[in-house]
């Protein structure tokens, strides 16, 4: 019973992010199979990239910089790229910028749940420890899904060379932020481990702010005022 509990307590920030990011989509819902499809791409991944994070580990070595900004944030997002742009980035479904940041966070929680859940067996887990997970790296891989989804959401609205820009900036952005996420977390001593309230802060005021842009252009937003003004 405690370990269905803990388990509960493990997966329970994911899905509750990605209802949270799921219902900011104002004007035209994706349907739910789909985005649990891309939920379980997340987590599917987390095998190979853990593979590929061992290997790159035993030959690039451990250096805070490398690890955090080429072996971990650099596999993890990539993998997620990798994922959206095969499978939804040309789907019909995908039919408004906002729905960029509903398949990323999708793919971003999908791959933390997991981890999450890994994280229990791994080591002794704690109400502390999973709070203090929800609140830190499982929030932070919803928000990196956004800068993600965002720029795919510019991408696939936009023409010519801007498209190619965007793309690169649904991989390049959420690798930064990702990589600083992890930098700091291994350089600042724990004693300083409140600079990631501020962190964590500048991180969601940016991801609400993507969230209302895209929303702001979506072509839903003026068929449903029409349909308001119409009733």
């Amino acid at each position: 019973m405690l370990i269905l509990s803990v388990l509960a307590a493990a997966i329970a920030p994911g899905i509750a992010l990605l209802a949270y990011f799921y219902w900011k989509d104002r004007y035209d819902s994706e349907p739910l199979p789909m985005v649990a499809k891309l939920f379980l791409m997340g987590a599917l991944i987390v095998l190979p990239v853990m593979i590929l994070q061992r290997s790159l580990t035993l030959g690039l070595g451990e250096s805070p910089f490398v690890f955090s900004f080429v072996i971990s944030a650099g596999v993890e997002e990539f993998f997620k790229w990798f994922v959206l742009y095969h499978i939804i980035y040309n789907h019909t479904e995908f039919d408004e910028p906002y729905d960029g940041i509903v398949y990323a966070t999708a793919v971003s929680l999908g791959f933390a749940t997991l981890e999450n859940v890994l994280y229990v067996f791994v080591q002794p887990a704690t109400f502390g420890t999973l709070l203090i997970r929800a609140l830190l790296p499982v929030s932070g891989h919803a928000l990196f899904g956004v800068f993600m989804g965002y720029s795919l959401g510019k991408a696939k609205f936009s023409t010519g060379r801007a498209v190619t820009l965007h793309l690169w900036l649904a991989f390049l952005l959420p690798l930064v932020w990702h990589g600083l996420y992890d930098w700091l977390m291994l350089i600042v001593p724990s004693t300083w481990g409140w600079i990631f309230v501020p962190f964590m802060f500048l991180l969601w005021l940016r991801g609400i702010r993507y969230v209302n842009r895209a929303n702001a252009v979506s072509p839903f937003r003026w068929l449903k005022r029409d349909e308001e003004i119409k009733s």
